[in-house]
């Protein structure tokens, strides 16, 4: 229950604790954030348990994000080039533990390299799925594609398009809200886990969703249609590191 909770942990735009070790490196670039408002309802039963749905002003968020992951490397070695250098597609939701801590969850995270995607689902036990992917820039046009591959279901698709606008110079309450996520709730062989991660402020653009073909925000179990998203940014991207998971609250 909501009132079992600690209160909700500031948001912050910038990462409010250093990791140490690291575990994992990587850089996100070329990123669209496509977000839409839902009924908390809907979302609480898609949540590891010890969560609930993280809300800004009644409401709770599901996102979709395309982008290009570079260069995942192991502690703070160089990240691999070909089998750590991909597009992907992710589908979050948002949430908060009794700790208060707030996060992401992953409900499906589609990329174009198999290797990674089998590591990631056998070992770190996250959503991944293998796509066909793209990534094309056209001047300031980025259009992301992706057709699933495996497990499935086979042949859901996201395709986007959005024009890069302006830096925000000051993002919004609802901007941060959506963008500064310090932590992933998942779970790992029936165990709640956090996973903390760090990166420097988003540079963040406004962008221009010029067109939107997708049925894996209905294939992660939720409702659809969802309309218009109410919030689409678009960023270069950043440098990022994880730390080790630590227990779920």
């Amino acid at each position: 229950m909501l009132s079992e909770l600690a209160a909700p942990e500031p948001v912050t735009a910038e990462p409010p604790y250093s990791l140490a070790p690291v575990l994992l490196t990587q850089s996100w670039l070329d990123l669209a954030f496509l977000h839409w408002a839902v009924d908390p309802a809907e979302v609480a039963p898609l949540l590891p348990a010890g969560t609930v749905p993280d809300t800004f002003d009644g409401a709770t968020y599901v996102g979709l994000v395309a982008f290009r992951m570079h260069r995942v490397g192991w502690f703070k070695l160089p990240g691999i080039p070909y089998l750590g250098t991909f597009p992907e597609t992710n589908v979050r939701l948002y949430s908060v533990d009794s700790s208060g801590r707030r996060g992401v969850v992953f409900r499906s995270l589609d990329a174009s390299r198999l290797i990674p995607v089998a590591f990631a689902r056998a070992v770190v036990r996250l959503p991944y799925l293998w796509s066909r992917m793209s990534v094309r820039h056209d001047g300031d046009t980025v259009s992301y594609a992706s057709t699933r591959r495996w497990p499935g279901p086979r042949g859901a698709h996201c395709r986007i398009t959005v024009r890069k606008g302006a830096p925000v110079a000051a993002p919004t309450a609802l901007e941060h809200f959506l963008t500064a996520r310090w932590g992933l709730h998942h779970t790992v062989h029936g165990r709640p886990s956090y996973l903390h991660n760090a990166h420097p402020r988003w540079p963040l653009h406004r962008a221009e969703l010029l067109h939107l073909d997708e049925n894996v925000i209905a294939a992660a179990g939720l409702s659809t249609p969802l309309g218009q998203p109410v919030s689409v940014l678009y960023s270069p991207g950043v440098p990022v590191t994880f730390g080790r998971p630590t227990p779920g609250a």
